[in-house]
């Protein structure tokens, strides 16, 4: 995958992109534009019905790639609070995917973002996916920084206030 890598820091243990949790995802997300990618393949035990990814396991995958195209955008940490998707397609166990987040609107307190799942191969969309983002805690945000992001002060610095 082309550009630059946007979650760098992986020794922690993040379901969805650290590197020290042995049944984690595993994603590394890097810019594309005015958003950012990761490629995944679900493996068996990320099954639901036989053959098929669990849809709890992609919806991970979607909050995942829309939380970091928050981070990439906006430079501030945020959480989840509301988000809701789309199933159009099965998923299988195997299956090369391409997730793809993005930003919709910055509110400041409040992001909207959204994602897609698609086929790597053909491209067809798989499951999409859009979500509320709300900044964290001032306190909770430094500590967050300094453990995935470097330093408090570096992220003052660059506006993560």
């Amino acid at each position: 995958m082309e550009g630059e890598r946007v979650n760098r820091v992986t020794d922690h243990a993040c379901f969805g992109c650290g590197e020290l949790n042995p049944i984690g995802l595993r994603l590394a997300f890097y810019r594309q534009g005015e958003s950012i990618e990761a490629m995944f393949t679900a493996r068996p035990e990320h099954e639901g019905y036989i053959g098929l990814v669990h849809g709890g396991i992609l919806a991970t995958v979607l909050d995942e790639a829309m939380s970091w195209a928050v981070i990439a955008t906006t430079k501030r940490l945020m959480v989840t609070a509301r988000m809701e998707l789309a199933y159009r397609h099965p998923v299988c166990v195997g299956q090369l995917l391409v997730v793809r987040g993005w930003v919709e609107e910055d509110r400041g307190r409040l992001v909207r973002a959204r994602a897609e799942l698609r086929d790597a191969v053909d491209g067809r969309l798989l499951v999409e996916a859009q979500g509320t983002f709300l900044r964290a805690p001032a306190e909770q945000e430094r500590a967050w920084w300094v453990r995935y992001g470097g330093s408090a002060s570096a992220a003052e610095d660059e506006g993560h206030r």
